[in-house]
């Protein structure tokens, strides 16, 4: 069974959540035309939507009953996300997305730059109107941290950062959106639960899963002189092989480690699933 199909075999259970989450990301979309349309193929292209798909089953997973603020904070977390994917492709002068063309490349750098903040402007609307002062700061400082993470990716192009810089990146750029998308919404609960060890690790194993499919493919990252998990390991011997399983061993040993921080949660079908796609996540 293809990696796709395992993917949707353990979404199942949240798979309504997620359908609501795609359905109201243009619902508050008004925009001149043609730009709107070409938003709202974007924000519909296939996507994993996983952010929203962790998010779900863990919070069914200690009972938490998913409601519309939940999603309508998801929503918001997928809205900053394509934000940031629009304004990466114009940093890398992608010419596609999701095999549809990018925004830059059907309208240039400066509407490319007006649409990602447009986006950002709705996901900001949407978070107001949860009306909680907690989340609406985490989330501001989500958005800090993440162009935090680029900036400090800019300035360090073909420079080898330590493993411990790169992790730091790593959490600023990816992985404290899914720990907004987790902790924001057990803010929204009322949930004691202290997840953001989870959520941090969480992000962290899909950058580095991320970073090794790049390397083992393209390899646009090491071409633009992003240096990687599989490039800093390697970097000694210049042995790309030795770095990649250096980095596949990171990769497995986080996975290991973020399903430990799962044992406190009472067994159940959503816990069963978060375990699931944590070992999907792992490379072979």
């Amino acid at each position: 069974m293809s990696f796709q199909k395992k993917y949707e075999k353990i979404l199942e259970d949240v798979s309504g959540e997620i359908s609501l989450v795609v359905e109201n990301l243009t619902n508050d979309m008004h925009i001149q035309e043609p730009l709107n349309s070409k938003l709202f193929e974007l924000l519909h292209a296939p996507s994993k939507h996983i952010r929203a798909a962790i998010s779900f089953l863990y919070l069914k997973a200690i009972g938490i009953k998913i409601n519309e603020e939940q999603i309508s904070l998801q929503v918001a977390i997928e809205l900053a996300h394509n934000a940031s994917l629009i304004h990466d492709d114009i940093i890398d002068e992608s010419s596609s997305r999701r095999n549809i063309p990018t925004l830059n490349k059907q309208f240039g750098n400066k509407l490319a730059v007006i649409s990602g903040d447009y986006l950002l402007s709705l996901a900001l609307k949407r978070i107001c109107k949860i009306n909680n002062p907690n989340l609406t700061h985490m989330f501001a400082q989500t958005l800090d941290d993440m162009c935090q993470g680029e900036i400090f990716q800019f300035f360090n192009k073909y420079k080898f950062p330590t493993l411990e810089q790169y992790i730091q990146k790593s959490e600023q750029k990816t992985a404290k959106l899914f720990e907004t998308a987790i902790c924001g919404a057990l803010l929204i609960g009322k949930s004691d639960i202290d997840a953001t060890k989870f959520a941090k690790n969480f992000g962290i194993i899909f950058q580095l899963r991320d970073d090794l499919i790049n390397i083992k493919t393209s390899k646009t990252d090491l071409q633009d002189g992003i240096y990687t998990a599989p490039i800093i390991f390697s970097n000694n011997t210049k042995d790309l092989k030795f770095g990649i399983e250096k980095t596949v061993i990171l990769l497995n040993n986080y996975v290991e480690e973020t399903i430990k921080l799962l044992e406190n949660i009472e067994n159940n079908k959503y816990k069963e699933k978060i375990i699931e796609l944590l070992e999907l996540l792992k490379d072979e």
